[in-house]
């Protein structure tokens, strides 16, 4: 694993994180015994982000966050202070596919175990050469799915020092609700956001930052070519079974979306969804995250139809797939064609920010509400 300076867009991207106009229960992770004299932050930050005894913040400090995601394991350092913008400090990145090191019997084999245990020790120790003041790990779909999932926790918190937590699949969703909020800021009205990953599809919509429907379905683009896909290309018969899943799945949500009526914007997060609109001519990221770019429902029916025809070869030819994620676009463009349909978006704006950047911000809010 290499350390790297994040790229200039990737700095405009998390500096703006305070930019004006910018089921399953709340996870409740390591919380500190005392906070600002024995006060215990207020309630509504307690929401998914995990908790260790930390001073309030009054100057500068450095934010250290692990994302350990299906596909990619991720350290992000920032640079924080209340009132001001958060600064980007460095980022690192590994590819450890976790769900594919899930055997038969869907548990974290033990080789996955010791790559991941080896992983978080290595970020750790960056994340002190950093000078970070404060890290947060977190896992996502899965980790949070293996059956020896508990089991693997301890070892690994024991083994690392590090107090891990995994995220529920609700609180993912309300977390990336939250990036997609700020980024957005009150002007967007109600909001929709949809999210792909490697394990699972996040949906959560409302006015708030607080979404008011939230829900996670195991549709991660990973995840289902694993399940799915045992030809590459896909054979047709492959294709049209998964996307009757991917609806059966997904239906049962529209009629809550109902409730909270039409949204003012639709909003899509992920490098799944990323890929697919570069694809389908939206400019490249070269051109920093201010650059506005769309998804339309029917550029990406015709996307996903010619994606499910290629190999994963012929599809790293395209702008905007890596050799990584190569594989697993087939599928996450029949996630993302099916969610459009049955949403009834005609069309679909991308934001840079998603769980990461959300995970982020609502650490320093519950660092800074002393």
């Amino acid at each position: 694993m290499s350390l790297k300076p994040v790229s200039e867009a990737a700095a405009a991207e998390i500096s703006a994180a305070t930019r004006p106009g910018a089921g399953e229960p709340p996870v409740t992770l390591p919380a500190p015994a005392s906070f600002d004299g024995g006060q215990q932050p207020p309630p509504h930050h307690d929401h998914a982000v995990p908790h260790v005894a930390v001073p309030p913040v009054t100057g500068r400090m450095r934010l250290g966050v692990i994302d350990i995601g299906s596909n990619t394991v991720h350290l992000l350092v920032v640079d924080a202070h209340v009132g001001g913008q958060p600064l980007p400090a460095a980022s690192a990145k590994v590819p450890l596919r976790l769900v594919e090191l899930l055997d038969g019997d869907g548990a974290l084999s033990a080789e996955g175990e010791r790559i991941l245990t080896d992983c978080i020790i290595d970020m750790s120790a960056r994340a002190d050469e950093l000078g970070v003041d404060d890290l947060v790990a977190f896992a996502t779909s899965a980790l949070r799915d293996a059956t020896n999932s508990e089991d693997v926790l301890a070892r690994l918190r024991a083994a690392s020092g590090v107090a891990l937590a995994v995220l529920p699949g609700q609180d993912e969703a309300r977390l990336t609700f939250l990036a997609v909020r700020r980024w957005f800021g009150w002007s967007a009205g109600r909001l929709l956001a949809l999210d792909i990953g490697g394990g699972s599809l996040e949906i959560a919509a409302g006015m708030h930052e607080d979404p008011d429907v939230v829900s996670s379905l195991p549709l991660g683009a990973s995840r289902l070519t694993r399940d799915w896909f045992a030809n590459d290309p896909p054979k047709r018969s492959e294709v049209t079974a998964l996307r009757r899943y991917v609806r059966a799945h997904i239906a049962p949500v529209v009629s809550r979306l109902y409730v909270v009526g039409e949204p003012t914007r639709a909003v899509a997060t992920s490098k799944t969804f990323r890929s697919l609109a570069r694809i389908a001519g939206a400019e490249p990221y070269s051109r920093g995250p201010y650059v506005r770019r769309i998804l339309r429902r029917d550029a990406l029916r015709e996307i996903s139809a010619r994606l499910c025809r290629m190999s994963a070869a012929e599809r790293c030819d395209l702008p905007g797939v890596s050799a990584d994620r190569a594989g697993q676009l087939a599928a996450g463009s029949v996630v993302a064609a099916e969610a459009l349909d049955l949403l009834n978006l005609d069309e679909v704006e991308i934001c840079p920010w998603a769980l990461r950047e959300g995970v982020i911000l609502r650490r320093l809010d519950w660092l800074t509400s002393a």
